[in-house]
This record gives structure tokens, sequence and C-alpha cells, in this order.
């Protein structure tokens, strides 16, 4: 379990749990399959974490209708279904960005600035 920590994750997921297989947001669990390890750079280009920090992210694959609402009647994507996660954890917090559109999201500073399919980024702790 991991209690949401970001004003984004308060008011749109609340508290989450994560495993190797799933994802359950608002008590609605999803099936996620880990797609790559990112490397230090990814991870700092997403969660604007220091690359030397240390800690481990992971890009996973998953499907959350945008018809899917969690708190407060919000979705993840707006309008658009939640196709990609991405993940970092570094002691005891767990940051996520969830991302739309069939192609796999690109892990650079210029392509997160101008991403239009980056639906937010979310911090929790344990």
């Amino acid at each position: 379990m991991w209690r949401a920590a970001s004003s984004t994750a308060q008011s749109i997921t609340g508290d989450i749990a994560l495993s190797d297989e799933k994802i359950s947001i608002n008590f609605m669990g999803f099936v996620i399959a880990q797609i790559r390890h990112l490397e230090p750079g990814e991870v700092s280009a997403v969660f604007d974490a220091d690359s030397a920090a240390g800690g481990s992210g992971n890009l996973y694959r998953l499907n959350i209708p945008s018809a899917k609402k969690f708190m407060h009647h919000n979705s993840l994507c707006g309008t658009e279904d939640t196709q990609w996660m991405a993940t970092y954890v570094a002691g005891r917090t767990l940051k996520l960005a969830f991302f739309s559109g069939p192609n796999v999201p690109e892990f650079t500073l210029n392509a997160i600035a101008n991403s239009t399919e980056l639906c937010g980024t979310f911090s929790y702790v344990r």
C-alpha cells in the first residue's frame, strides 16, 4: 500500500496498492505488464529526480479506460484511455506517471516537455 502524497494523487487516485502484476486505484484492480527498466536519465526526465540519487524506475503497459472514474469523479487521462505507466521508487517514496496513446512514451526532457500524452504525475509514500 502507498499513501497519496501529492495533491494530484490525493484528488484523483487516493491511496494505491501496487504489485508486479496489478495496480489497485480506489479499490479497482487493473492488470499491468512490465515492459522494461528505465535508465537514470529517463527517470530524471519524467520525474525531475536526481539521476545520481539511486532508486529504480520501470515502464508498464496497462489499459485503464477513460470511462473509469476515481476520486471526485476524476479519470487519469481525461477522455483518453490510460495505456502506459512509468514508476520510480526511491526509499519510501513512489512516483507514477500515466500516459495515453498507443506508442511507447519517449523519456527525454524535450519529449516530456512537449508531450500531449503525459496525463499526470503522482507521488506516494510509505
